[in-house]
């Protein structure tokens, strides 16, 4: 079963999604205002008992940030081998991770479009496996990562390239313009390893397939990843660890195909869904 976030006329529900349409949850958590606080409160594997038997409540509706309350959104960069070697010291894997946060303000949802704004024209795509939290934990090993994990989801980790260029030593201002990129459109329960380590990830635009490459090739795989974010900071349910895209943005091309209004971005992966977004100009 899936799950999400959607806006049916001017109200925001979260429930279960359907091939027949959407079963809002609301009612049925009282307590909790969203997705996220489900989560947060350890109620994500009540959601589908929850869901069992109930008739669609919205067949029209549209998709939300799938977590749009989110509080910590975590991304590792440059993790596939293809994607270290674009970079001039790139010949050698290093020896830890790159990581960068982003905000719940800077992701749109499903089928809705990634927002290109005026100041500057570089936006680009990075199709990547996001994963949710579901158990706390801090100092956790790779043997016991995957027990943490609550649910999987796809990301566009859209980015506007010339602003994180800006510094020396980061790249946050580039990752976070509202609306640059997409989460969603679902949350798929995590139930067995193979759904990560067999997984394949592929991003196309306009059709043309840019980016296609396997989690396992990973320089730092998803264990990994756990196990050192949990070294300094404790990982609490609802966090979101956005876990590093292959190889093909559109910066790498020459010339770089960057994203324009009336393109269409989709992100695949089997056992996932697809995550599909539009682009637009910022109307200012």
């Amino acid at each position: 079963m899936k799950f999400g976030t959607f806006l049916a006329g001017e109200e925001r529900f979260f429930g279960a999604i359907t091939d027949d349409g959407a079963i809002a949850l609301n009612q049925v958590f009282p307590d909790h205002d969203s997705l996220y606080e489900v989560i947060a409160d350890g109620a994500f594997d009540r959601l589908a008992k929850a869901a069992e038997g109930k008739p669609v409540t919205h067949t029209e509706f549209t998709y939300d940030m799938v977590m749009p309350d989110a509080r910590r959104i975590l991304c590792v960069g440059v993790n596939f081998p293809d994607r270290n070697a674009e970079y001039k010291d790139g010949s050698e894997q290093p020896k830890y991770m790159s990581l960068f946060p982003r905000f719940a303000s800077g992701f749109t949802g499903h089928d809705r479009p990634l927002i290109r704004p005026p100041e500057n024209h570089t936006l680009d795509y990075e199709g990547e496996v996001a994963i949710v939290i579901g158990k706390a934990g801090r100092r956790i090993s790779q043997e016991d990562a995957y027990d943490h994990i609550a649910a999987l989801t796809l990301c566009n980790e859209g980015t506007i390239r010339d602003w994180v260029r800006h510094a020396k030593f980061n790249v946050t201002q580039g990752k976070n313009w509202d609306k640059s990129g997409a989460v969603g459109p679902w949350l798929v329960p995590f139930t067995d390893a193979a759904q990560l380590d067999d997984a394949r990830i592929q991003t196309r635009v306009n059709g043309e397939l840019r980016q296609d490459d396997t989690l396992n090739r990973m320089m730092f795989p998803i264990r990994r990843e756990i196990e050192y974010i949990s070294t300094f900071m404790t990982l609490q349910p609802g966090d979101i660890i956005v876990t590093g895209t292959p190889t093909g943005a559109g910066a790498r091309f020459d010339p770089p195909k960057y994203l324009v209004p009336g393109d269409v971005v989709e992100v695949s992966v089997e056992g996932i869904g697809t995550l599909r977004n539009t682009v637009e100009d910022e109307q200012v």
